[in-house]
């Protein structure tokens, strides 16, 4: 999800996964969390947030896949994907890298699957297409 102003996000008739991913996963809610940063750059907070997933992924309960890629516009950097998923969701994981690494420009219909794979619900997606801020009011 683009950075959005948080007054907005918090003005959607739905809560965001942003920052609530563990939670929402180990209720079953959500079957696919996402993250993404450069590596050696990444926040503290979110290396933090990280180590309480990776607690529940030693006993099994949330899977874990990592992938390290070149910044096209930045070779002296990498990026890190970071995916946890809930037992028998694994195959999210592939289907979002698919999704990642598909050319051409991201359309409503890229973003409307991105929401499937992390869990929204359809209703969810819907509004968000149709009220989300255009690139420009970012």
């Amino acid at each position: 999800m683009p950075n959005m102003p948080s007054e907005w996000l918090r003005q959607l008739p739905y809560l965001v996964h942003t920052n609530r991913e563990l939670g929402l996963m180990l209720r079953g809610v959500k079957p696919l969390a996402y993250f993404m940063e450069f590596v050696g750059r990444e926040p503290d907070i979110c290396i933090r947030y990280w180590r309480m997933f990776d607690r529940h992924v030693a006993v099994g309960h949330l899977i874990r896949r990592e992938a390290i890629g070149a910044c096209p516009d930045l070779p002296q950097l990498e990026y890190r994907m970071l995916f946890y998923a809930l037992p028998g969701h694994e195959w999210r994981i592939d289907a979002m890298l698919t999704l990642l690494n598909e050319p051409g420009a991201w359309a409503d219909n890229r973003e409307r699957r991105f929401g499937e794979l992390l869990g929204y619900e359809g209703w969810q997606i819907d509004y968000w297409l149709k009220h989300r801020p255009s690139p420009a009011d970012a």
